[in-house]
């Protein structure tokens, strides 16, 4: 069977012609031309809207670089030949391999700049894309009075072509909807319209009302130019440019490109073998809490997994293929042990499923390792030495917790690794208004016992950073509490949160500018499955088209009693395995993985802010270098080869249809060298 054609990149054949074709083969006894270099950036022409900025923040994340013109900046550059193209060492070179436009022609249709700019696209096989434009032949595309649509897109399936599957959104399965979270708020408009001669949909829609279907992304091939015509408005954070974002980058490198992208997915599950305090419904407070009047926790029920509970986890992994990073306390499950009769099946049935998972440290009994606190007031403050000095939780306790934890693990035979470690409620680490620096004693705790990566909390600190000689791992939280063990907990713990006090809640929705009120309150039979479940999985889902490798973190007690956090992560990768095609899976990382690719990324982005980043294509031979030490990230087509001091071996590892990796010059080599198939 003949191989399917991609047909995105045999069109001007990577342009891997791009010299023979433009500037000309030679006749016989007549020396060739050179053949260009094309430099390894996109240009990105800003107006200022979403569309423009979605694909800078998709470039930037993935690690491509980019030069950014801003139409509105008075002191910008002028968009000339001299701007877009020069020679180095005599051969010529065209500055971008990209251009990333606001519409087809922000110049102005026939302006200098605008003419330059066609002008260097079409030397140089440079392709375009038109952020967001609307349906004319302009762009290869009918009026919508033509058989086609205006309007709200909230909602609406759509689906890729088979041109857009044989392209570059071969990693999709074909159908996705736009979203729809508000019925009140408008939040997607487009042009659905029958393509003209020249026009290739890749992304469509049903013609609401009328018949046929309307392109919404396809590729306009005119005047020896390439357009990738946009018709909806979008930005960053939509689910419907998530999925497309990918493609819209790989059609727009003609699939060569610096930057590594992937999707993950990944969920830690803190207190495993340590029981989790009980929300009071009462009370609206968390009874044993120093914030919970007249509770001391007395007489309550603590929440905590059965040997059931850990059976079913071991049986839900295998099912859907997910492995879940189980974050323990060893000495707090002791302390459960001895006040229970000495025995634990909730122990023995973990341990004898040991290998089925991932292990983290968190501490032998969940201390609170930052300043000691005074909880004589709420909130609770930083207790200070008679000096008035802040009074630390010692280096001593902080490596017996760590060490202790640790040693328990091994002796029963867990794959825990020493360098990973969560803090009970990421305690040691800088906490804001209280505590706004880290327990000096920390670093030097870390360093005692080999810990490389401990965890943050990613809604206080997003960006990585060194903590001594270790580094921080954020992690996203996920909104299914603590403290809660059955879906009306959780449902009233919500309310309480997130209604106004005229609905009986907190207020604190309406204090907080962060936060939103519901418009009322969640039936608390019914309001976990029907709103907290979707909105969860949603934002989880959002991380993970991101490329956002972030761990989530929940708690045991999720996986206790009404198991609220199975609901969530099923959703999670049920919508992410319709989307995406089997070339594409979710990655779950380890919090050691995590951390190096952050660190990687942090490391890559430096030397590109820093100018230390020379890359470029001429013909097949891709050819990178950049400061001693720093990975670089690559992507490119399948049957790409690295150069080798003694020949070539394959590149990068398979994904979303190309090979990628982080990679580095070979030995007694300066630079990467990749050879194009």
């Amino acid at each position: 069977m003949a191989p399917r054609v991609r047909r995105w990149r045999e069109t001007a054949a990577v342009l891997a012609a791009a010299g023979l074709i433009t500037l000309g083969v030679s006749a016989p006894g007549v020396s060739a031309a050179p053949q260009p270099r094309i430099d390894l950036r996109v240009l990105v022409v800003d107006d200022g809207d979403g569309p423009v900025g979605a694909i800078a923040a998709q470039l930037r994340s993935t690690g491509i670089p980019y030069t950014s013109v801003r139409l509105d900046d008075p002191n910008r550059p002028t968009v000339n030949a001299a701007f877009l193209s020069d020679t180095v060492g005599g051969t010529p070179r065209a500055r971008f391999q990209g251009v990333v436009l606001p519409d087809e022609a922000p110049f102005g249709a026939g302006s200098a700049e605008q003419t330059a700019l066609e002008n260097y696209e079409r030397t140089y096989g440079v392709p375009q894309v038109d952020a967001y434009t609307w349906a004319h032949p302009g762009v290869g595309l009918d009026y919508t009075s033509e058989g086609g649509w205006a309007g709200t897109l909230d909602g609406s399936p759509a689906a890729v072509t088979d041109a857009g599957r044989a392209g570059p959104f071969g990693y999709l399965d074909g159908a996705f909807a736009f979203e729809d979270n508000s019925p009140s708020v408008q939040e997607s408009y487009g042009y659905a319209a029958r393509p003209r001669a020249g026009f290739t949909s890749y992304v469509d829609v049903a013609v609401p009302g009328g018949t046929g279907r309307g392109s919404l992304v396809g590729e306009y091939a005119h005047d020896g130019r390439r357009e990738l015509v946009v018709t909806f408005a979008y930005n960053q954070h939509q689910q419907q440019f998530r999925v497309l974002a990918r493609g819209i980058v790989e059609w727009l490198t003609q699939g060569v490109h610096l930057g590594f992208d992937r999707n993950y997915f990944a969920v830690h599950v803190d207190d495993v073998f340590a029981p989790d305090s009980r929300w009071d419904t009462e009370r609206d407070c968390t009874p044993g809490d120093f914030d919970c009047a007249d509770g001391d926790g007395a007489g309550t029920t603590p929440i905590r997994m059965t040997a059931a509970d850990a059976q079913y986890a071991a049986g839900w992994q295998r099912q859907h293929g997910f492995t879940l990073d189980m974050v323990y306390n060893a000495g707090s499950g002791e302390e459960w042990k001895a006040e229970h009769g000495g025995t634990d099946a909730l122990t023995t049935r973990l341990l004898a499923d040991r290998a089925q998972y991932r292990w983290i440290n968190h501490t032998y009994t969940h201390p609170y390792l930052g300043c000691v606190q005074d909880t004589s007031t709420v909130p609770w403050a930083c207790a200070r030495n008679a000096d008035g000095t802040i009074r630390w939780t010692s280096r001593a306790e902080i490596s017996e917790q760590i060490r202790d934890n640790h040693n328990w693990g091994v002796a029963r035979g867990l794959p825990v690794d020493r360098t990973e470690l969560v803090t009970g409620e990421h305690s040691g680490l800088r906490t804001l208004p209280q505590q706004p620096e880290d327990n000096p004693n920390l670093a030097r705790a870390l360093a005692d016992n080999g810990v490389d990566w401990v965890a943050s909390d990613n809604s206080r600190e997003p960006q990585q950073r060194p903590v001594g000689s270790a580094s921080t791992v954020p992690r996203h939280p996920m909104n299914v509490y603590y403290n809660v063990g059955t879906a009306e907990e959780m449902a009233d713990e919500y309310n309480h949160i997130y209604t106004s006090r005229a609905d009986g809640g907190s207020g604190v929705c309406e204090t907080n500018p962060a936060s939103t009120c519901l418009d009322e309150p969640l039936d608390p039979a019914t309001g976990y499955a029907s709103h907290i479940v979707p909105q969860e999985a949603r934002t989880a889902l959002g991380h993970a088209l991101n490329n956002d490798p972030r761990p989530h973190y929940a708690h045991q007690s999720n996986l206790a009693e009404d198991r609220l956090l199975y609901p969530v992560m099923e959703k999670v990768l049920a919508d992410y395995r319709a989307l995406f095609a089997d070339n594409t899976p979710v990655e779950n990382l380890s919090q050691k993985a995590i951390g190096t690719e952050l660190q990687r990324r942090a490391a890559w982005q430096t030397a590109l802010d820093q100018g230390r980043v020379t890359a470029y294509r001429t013909g097949s031979t891709v050819t990178v270098t950049a400061p001693s030490g720093v990975q670089v990230p690559v992507s490119v087509p399948e049957g790409t080869r690295k150069q080798l001091l003694l020949g070539t071996a394959a590149f990068g590892t398979a994904y979303a249809g190309e090979r990628s990796a982080w990679t580095k010059p070979e030995l007694l080599q300066s630079a990467v060298t990749l050879r194009l198939p």
